[in-house]
């Protein structure tokens, strides 16, 4: 597929685009529907993301089909409750509670879902350096592909919680489970109330950067 460089709607720079990308579950914008032009477009940014031996094994699933996504709802929203129902009351802010609850109710509305995969099966002996290089192989890619959305003002939220139901999840959209490992999946969607964000709330940089010797 060919795709045409799309218009930036608003100015980012750099460091506003790395501080003004957040996780966005409310303000996805459920009426809108996303291009595939401009979702290829941004997949295209993401694949020069770098990855482990440079092999690129990764693979991603773009989603549109309302009957798909209303499947892959199903599983999520079940998932989604098994995980609240098991997260301790202090582990999550209501806040951030109530933002998982309302992408498992939404998520079937979401304009496009991008799932992403990589080829292969770590083995359940796999070492730490094993399961870095895997995962990390994907990672900088989805977070290419969100931030290139994101210059585009559109908002992602990428979460994992369906992968306690890979399996069926697999099934649901063909996804070869034996030899091909789900990720993560990434929510797209233009945004409401503005493309404006403000920079995301974080700690103070010395209550987590440590030099040359670890202290935190």
């Amino acid at each position: 597929m060919t795709t045409r460089p799309s218009p930036t709607p608003y100015a980012l720079d750099i460091d506003g685009l790395l501080t003004r990308t957040p996780t966005v579950r409310h303000r996805l914008d459920l009426s809108r529907p996303v291009s595939r032009a401009l979702l290829a477009h941004c997949l295209q940014i993401a694949l020069h993301a770098p990855n482990g031996g440079n092999r690129q094994s990764w693979r991603f699933l773009v989603i549109d089909d309302p009957e798909t996504k209303a499947g892959i709802a199903r599983h999520y929203k079940a998932a989604s409750d098994a995980y609240l129902a098991a997260t301790p009351p202090t582990a999550m802010s209501e806040r951030a509670v109530d933002g998982v609850r309302h992408l498992a109710d939404h998520l079937h509305l979401v304009p496009a879902l991008v799932l992403a995969g990589i080829r292969g099966r770590l083995p359940r002996d796999a070492t730490l350096a094993q399961q870095s290089s895997f995962f990390g192989s994907v990672y900088p890619a989805l977070w290419s592909l969100m931030l290139a959305l994101r210059g585009r003002g559109l908002g992602t939220a990428l979460t994992t919680v369906h992968l306690a139901r890979e399996r069926e999840v697999a099934a649901l959209v063909g996804i070869p489970a034996r030899t091909v490992t789900q990720v993560a999946l990434v929510a797209v969607a233009h945004t409401t109330g503005g493309s404006d964000f403000r920079p995301t709330p974080r700690q103070p940089l010395d209550d987590v950067v440590s030099w040359n010797r670890w202290q935190r």
